[in-house]
């Protein structure tokens, strides 16, 4: 492979079909191994949770924000799009989102309501930066390290907002199995505006980005949360070994190509 072929190339894949399948699992896989460290093993599910002891929420959040920190340096300084890091830098922010969400929605008090009004601020600030700051917030850009630095803080953000979006309405009389109707059916209908080819395509796939979360998150809650509640009552530790095996026969047997650099950018 030349040089001038390389500086074609951004550090992000390709947006394909494979794409948003191993996305929607790597968002499923971020609520159930959220829920398994801040819930299961930091006891946020028990009668004792917020009593005096850690919050399992914030340190979880630590736990993997830490790991994101790293990841998203490993990243940056990567010389080329590597499809393994890429993707474990997107369950490290999904998961970090599963747990800063929960800590934001309930350890702080604001609710589902007020959580999702403001990581949705956060995400169109983001952005806004972003693209004030760049001129562009697609992602056929993230080849430079500012680039970069802007498209992994406003993913996870993105992640951020879908757990708790995705947490609001699940609450709600539709449940786990009606909320997921709603964003598939609503993921739907991005995929149809892409086809027409009258909107931003841009614009469509932040959307769609941020749709895939909370399609992850009520999926991954109906598969662990108690039957009571609606859920299937499956084991997180299980259902994360699952989707955590999924993604990696998915990364291994999807085409993983990176996105090519726009000329007119």
């Amino acid at each position: 492979m030349n040089e001038d072929f390389k500086e074609a190339l951004t550090k992000v894949p390709a947006v394909t079909l494979g794409f948003w399948l191993i996305k929607i699992i790597a968002t499923t896989f971020g609520e159930t191994m959220g829920d398994t460290v801040s819930m299961s093993w930091l006891g946020e599910t028990t009668a004792a949770a917020g009593q005096g002891g850690l919050n399992g929420y914030l340190v979880g959040t630590a736990l993997f924000g830490g790991l994101l920190a790293v990841l998203v340096a490993a990243q940056i300084r990567a010389r080329a799009f590597h499809p393994w890091l890429y993707w474990a830098t997107i369950i490290a922010s999904t998961t970090a989102g599963t747990t800063l969400a929960d800590f934001a929605t309930r350890s702080l008090g604001i609710g589902y309501p007020g959580g999702s009004l403001l990581l949705l601020a956060m995400v169109l600030a983001s952005l806004f930066v972003w693209y004030r700051a760049l001129g562009t917030i697609a992602v056929n850009s993230v080849h430079e390290p500012r680039a970069e630095l802007y498209y992994w803080l406003t993913i996870t953000f993105s992640q951020t907002l879908g757990t708790a979006l995705g947490d609001w309405v699940a609450d709600g009389p539709l449940g786990y199995s009606g909320a997921a109707l709603i964003f598939g059916g609503a993921l739907v209908l991005v995929a149809a505006a892409y086809v027409s080819n009258r909107f931003s395509n841009v614009a469509l796939f932040w959307l769609a980005f941020v749709l895939t979360r909370p399609l992850g998150a009520v999926v991954g809650d109906f598969l662990d949360k108690p039957v009571a509640h609606g859920g299937l009552e499956l084991s997180r530790v299980a259902a994360s070994l699952v989707l955590g095996a999924a993604i990696v026969a998915l990364v291994w047997l999807v085409p993983q190509r990176a996105e090519r650099i726009a000329r007119a950018a």
